[in-house]
Order: structure tokens, then sequence, then C-alpha cells
């Protein structure tokens, strides 16, 4: 189903730097706490399930992109507040999409 220009608009996504990351534990499937720097936009939390292509020390001070203005969502015992963006192999496994040259974070994708 086509959108609108402006239906995108309503996305905000947005370039973040992983700073923290732990195992999670508590998850239904393998996965990650993420804590995001977007800049102004403060330090975000997301859960990602990319535990079979990432480990945690090689997410520190990665750059990716996520979408910022979804509602908070409960897993488990943690809140995660943004989406990260990532593409979908056929195994199922997910690559992170990131900029490919250092931007400002909290940098809006259009």
């Amino acid at each position: 189903m086509p959108i609108t220009y402006e239906d995108f608009e309503k996305v905000e996504i947005r370039v973040g730097k992983i700073v923290k990351t732990e195992s999670f534990l508590k998850a239904r499937k393998p996965a990650y706490k993420l804590w995001i720097d977007f800049g102004d936009l403060g330090v975000k939390k997301s859960s990602a399930q990319i535990t079979k292509l990432y480990q945690p020390e090689d997410l520190i001070n990665k750059s990716i992109l996520a979408v910022t203005n979804f509602p908070p969502r409960q897993i488990a015992d943690f809140m995660s507040e943004v989406l990260v963006l990532g593409v979908v192999l056929d195994d199922g496994e997910v690559v992170l999409i990131q900029p490919d040259r250092e931007v400002d974070l909290g940098k809006r994708v259009l």
C-alpha cells in the first residue's frame, strides 16, 4: 500500500551512537539491551535481537539509525524507547543500518 510523503515525515528516524550494551537475559529470544546517545535528545534505550552477528563490545561507539518517535514498549523488565533499524537477512538475522560517515548525533533521516 503506497503512503504519502507526509506519512513518511511522521516517522522520525535519527542517528545515534551506542554507548552501552548488556545481554538481555530475560528476553524471550536472544537480545541485547542498548543505550544509544542521540545528542540533544539524550540517551535512549532499545532492545535488539542481534546477538548472532554482533558481540556487545563491538557495538560500543557504533553509529546506528533508529525510529525515535514510537511509544515506549515494555519488554520483560526493560523499557525500549526507540526502534533500532536493520536489514533482515534470509536466515532471519539482522544487519544494523548505519551512516557511511560521521554525522552529528540526533540528525534526522529524510
